[in-house]
């Protein structure tokens, strides 16, 4: 396969369909066809299942995947460093980050890199915990923001302290008016997220043994706290995520006083593009300086 069969058949998965490809790269949708179609006589093996309703991956197309996401990344990496000898002034990056992060610090930190490198793409991917770990690991983004919860084997370096809160309803009782004894949380009514995108506060119950009562399991911070505002249970929230919510409820800070770490990860430090590199050092410096 050629390196545009490869550009051929990662844009068709990205877009879904021949039509939207051809389009993205300025080719007919013949030619999309006939390149998928010459792969995969190359191969041996179907890339795609056609049918009325569009196109997915064989389990040959998503087990080859990665591979073509390697390829592709390298080139990359390749006419990057070029670039770069010439000055820094095109290339790509391409970031995964979670909900809180996205909306508190995404917006600025793209802004000011975008305003002193114009000619570089930032392409922004927004997803859980698990969404951000598996676009690392298979090429996806060139940098991801984790917690240390969530980061398993990839090297993050830390870059921010999120305090840990108790959000409760406005009726709820607590033994102190200020602050919430982890203790008293023990057997208390959770609104739970799934573990994907909770998993900060699925290890804190961990470390403090707590036995808890999940009602309603939810995908995103705002649902859940909307849960809470309903009266349905309590939650832990980190207190990024509190910022400008709408729901009238009450926030705790936790005694002992517990926190999630987020951080940057990638996978080799040592081989990032020139425009990774850029970027990679723009968001260390932009949280120093918020610090």
């Amino acid at each position: 396969m050629t390196l545009l069969a490869y550009q051929i058949f990662q844009t068709v998965i990205e877009q879904g369909s021949f039509q939207k490809a051809a389009q993205v790269l300025n080719l007919t949708p013949s030619a999309i066809s006939h390149a998928i179609s010459t792969a995969e006589k190359e191969l041996g093996f179907p890339l795609f299942n056609r049918n009325k309703n569009g196109i997915t991956l064989t389990s040959y197309g998503e087990n080859l995947q990665p591979y073509i996401l390697t390829v592709l990344n390298s080139d990359a990496k390749l006419q990057q460093a070029i670039s770069e000898f010439n000055g820094l002034t095109t290339g790509s990056v391409k970031i995964g980050t979670f909900s809180s992060v996205c909306t508190s610090f995404i917006p600025e930190i793209i802004g000011e890199f975008s305003s002193s490198h114009p000619g570089i793409e930032i392409k922004i991917y927004q997803g859980t915990y698990e969404d951000v770990y598996n676009w690392l690991k298979t090429g996806v983004v060139d940098i991801g923001f984790l917690s240390d919860s969530s980061c398993r084997e990839l090297t993050m370096t830390p870059i921010y302290e999120d305090e840990l809160m108790l959000i409760a309803p406005k009726d709820h009782k607590t033994k102190h008016r200020k602050y919430v004894d982890i203790d008293e949380l023990d057997g208390q009514k959770f609104i739970s997220q799934r573990e994907s995108t909770d998993a900060d506060v699925q290890q804190l119950f961990e470390k403090y043994n707590l036995t808890i009562h999940s009602t309603c399991h939810v995908v995103d911070d705002i649902s859940q706290i909307a849960m809470v505002a309903a009266g349905l249970g309590i939650c832990i929230m980190p207190q990024l995520v509190m910022q400008n919510i709408p729901f009238d409820v009450n926030i705790y800070p936790l005694r002992p006083s517990e926190h999630r770490t987020i951080g940057i990860c990638t996978l080799n430090d040592e081989f990032m593009a020139p425009a990774v590199k850029s970027m990679h050092k723009q968001i260390l410096n932009y949280f120093k300086t918020l610090h």
